[in-house]
């Protein structure tokens, strides 16, 4: 199969925030179940990174648009969890990151999020990326499981046609068969040739989707393995969804990886990062 060659293409500017060199985390639960929760993870893990001394970014959605079933717990919604989101970053000092679904919500959320995510299953959504990127935010485009990693060169072109070059790129797995996804490691190393930060979503990587019937699967024990390659081959950041009892969680309960561990992994991920970049 014939691809377009990407390497002679000029690197453009960069989000100041993460174009400079050091691996950077972004994480926190799936989805806002209640406040308290949210505010206690986002606490320890600011902690943790800040020992560790990476860059720190909490993530949660309002909403989880994308169920498997219409029974599936969503989230508190666009006004309550905005609201959450607002009192994290102003009391704990921190960036927050969250999904949209559509153009109106990134404009509202873009009040409150200082990056704004678009979900894979809508990275080809060209209104929606068009009104992300125009917010001035950065944004964070998810490569989706239907995509090889140099289409992405056409999504990135919508979002730089707005001026915004604060552009993020997430891998997260590609659909392999029924209710399966698996990481091509080469596709790290295909998306840093557009000039972006690259980051690899660990935790839905080892996702087995619509796997557990009325919901994703996954396999959990999976989670470090595929960091830890993502990191040596180049992935710039990190991403992963962590709760305090993963057993209990709301959504995506076989793939959020347990808070209590979250040190350990983030310390090896940064040795392999400098080894990697030494």
């Amino acid at each position: 199969m014939k691809t377009r060659k990407r390497s002679s293409r000029k690197s453009p500017r960069a989000s100041t925030r993460f174009s400079s060199p050091g691996l950077f985390f972004i994480g926190g639960p799936c989805v806002i179940e209640d406040a308290a929760m949210a505010f206690k993870t986002a606490e320890a893990l600011r902690e943790i990174c800040s020992h560790l001394n990476i860059p720190y970014v909490f993530k949660a959605s309002y909403d989880k648009a994308n169920r498997t079933s219409s029974k599936s717990f969503r989230g508190p919604g666009i006004v309550k969890g905005l609201s959450v989101l607002a009192k994290i970053k102003k009391q704990l000092g921190i960036q927050v990151i969250t999904d949209v679904h559509s153009p109106d919500e990134a404009v509202i959320a873009a009040k409150a999020a200082d990056i704004l995510q678009i979900p894979a299953f809508l990275c080809r959504q060209t209104d929606l990326v068009l009104a992300a990127a125009r917010t001035g935010r950065t944004i964070n485009i998810k490569k989706g499981q239907f995509l090889s990693p140099f289409e992405m060169g056409n999504i990135i072109s919508k979002a730089e046609s707005t001026g915004n070059r604060d552009i993020l790129l997430t891998e997260r797995g590609f659909s392999f068969g029924y209710n399966n996804l698996v990481v091509d490691m080469k596709s790290i190393a295909y998306m840093r040739k557009f000039g972006y930060p690259v980051i690899i979503d660990a935790t839905h990587s080892a996702q087995r989707p619509g796997g557990a019937g009325d919901r994703s699967g996954g396999d959990r024990e999976y989670i470090p393995a595929i960091a830890k390659a993502a990191v040596a081959a180049g992935a710039s950041g990190v991403f992963m969804e962590v709760h305090p009892n993963p057993q209990k969680a709301l959504s995506d309960r076989d793939t959020q990886y347990p808070l209590d561990k979250i040190a350990r992994l983030l310390y090896e991920l940064k040795k392999i990062y400098i080894a990697a970049n030494s």
